[in-house]
């Protein structure tokens, strides 16, 4: 049979002495390379620790639209900044920007909206978050009951605005035909409140304020009622008196070469009646139916002759007259101190009729007439003048 070889002295357990020698020159390698391992792995634990805490879950909403969202912002700024949210001078922001923000802050944006506002006929342009018309008329504190709106109060309002005409309700006052009536309107004109007042305007009636105007809380309308007509007159137009010198004819001798004639003209008036009062007429239209025709008078230049300033002239006046400067003869045709005809008189420059000039004036005409005529003109008293 065969023998096994007896073992060799040191045998198994110095193979073990042996490999726990060499796994013991191995350890500090082994160490030294997973040392700078180990120091990565808790730098980055401890990164990750660092990155966790600063992310925050923060709710945005965004003209009333909600959504969650992380954000490692530190303030509201950031965080608009990061969402991409412009932000203007009308818009509004709570908590404000620049505010601190914290996991589970809520923020909400609102964007202004422009609102072209007409308030009871005043127009201006205002701003408003509201993104209805209801919530713009409680923003801007418009009271809205028994208004007039031009759009519903549900309308939406985009970022683009609207225009909003507001009438709110007032109270009129319209006087007409001797009644008053107090009416509770928000009529858009002068005009329309009347008319609800149930005042109806005819032909040329109108109202004491324009109808087109706005209606104001407590103003007072009163309702004029008009009748109008017209009337046609034919009215003289005085005629000019031209003068031209005449060397023939004696100073202070008039002569009318030429009467004048007066024209025509016709003229239309209005007339018209404001509550039963005549107003003054007012002339709307003119046409000449007949020129006028100038008088020609000559104007005497030459010299009266000396002689008759020493005549007995309150003799011949004595004679024709009485020496009365009114004395009228029976038949109505003579006149004045003198007994003169209207025609001779009026020949003499003279207006009017001799019996109602002065008695120096009569006596001038009465010297006039001598110094062309002589005597002649009294033919049973002239010899008087030389007495």
């Amino acid at each position: 049979m065969a023998q096994v070889p007896a073992p060799r002295a040191g045998g198994r357990a110095e193979a073990r002495r042996a490999a726990r020698r060499r796994a013991s020159a191995q350890r500090p390698d082994t160490f030294r390379r997973l040392l700078p391992q180990a120091l990565v792995v808790a730098f980055l634990a401890g990164g990750t620790t660092a990155f966790v805490a600063h992310d925050k879950a923060v709710r945005l909403t965004v003209d009333g639209t909600p959504r969650t969202l992380h954000t490692f912002a530190d303030d509201v700024t950031g965080l608009l900044a990061a969402e991409g949210v412009e932000i203007g001078p009308h818009d509004l922001v709570a908590p404000a920007p620049g505010a601190a923000l914290a996991n589970g802050d809520e923020v909400a944006v609102r964007y202004g909206r422009p609102v072209r506002l007409t308030l009871d006929g005043q127009r201006r342009e205002v701003w408003t978050t509201a993104a209805t018309v209801e919530g713009a008329l409680q923003q801007l504190g418009v009271r809205a009951e028994g208004a007039h709106l031009s759009t519903s109060r549900s309308r939406r309002i985009d970022r683009t605005g609207l225009a909003l005409d507001i009438r709110t309700e007032r109270t009129v006052t319209v006087m007409a035909d001797g009644r008053q009536r107090t009416i509770r309107t928000n009529a858009a004109t002068v005009g329309e409140a009347v008319d609800e007042a149930g005042v109806a305007l005819h032909g040329q009636d109108t109202t004491s304020v324009p109808a087109d105007s706005f209606p104001r809380d407590g103003q007072t309308v009163t309702v004029l009622r008009i009748k109008g007509s017209r009337e046609v007159r034919d009215e003289p137009i005085p005629y000019a008196v031209s003068r031209t010198r005449d060397p023939a004819l004696f100073q202070g001798t008039e002569v009318v070469e030429r009467p004048g004639r007066p024209g025509t003209r016709r003229v239309t008036y209005a007339l018209r009646t404001v509550n039963g009062v005549r107003d003054r007429p007012r002339r709307i239209g003119t046409e000449v139916v007949r020129a006028p025709e100038s008088e020609v008078v000559k104007v005497g230049t030459k010299p009266l002759p000396t002689g008759a300033d020493g005549l007995n002239w309150a003799a011949l006046a004595a004679c024709e007259s009485g020496g009365r400067p009114g004395a009228v003869d029976a038949s109505g045709t003579y006149g004045g101190l003198y007994q003169f005809d209207t025609r001779t008189w009026q020949s003499l420059g003279g207006k009017g009729r001799p019996q109602d000039a002065s008695a120096a004036e009569q006596t001038y005409r009465a010297k006039k007439l001598y110094v062309s005529r002589g005597a002649a003109p009294w033919p049973h008293c002239g010899a008087r003048l030389h007495s």
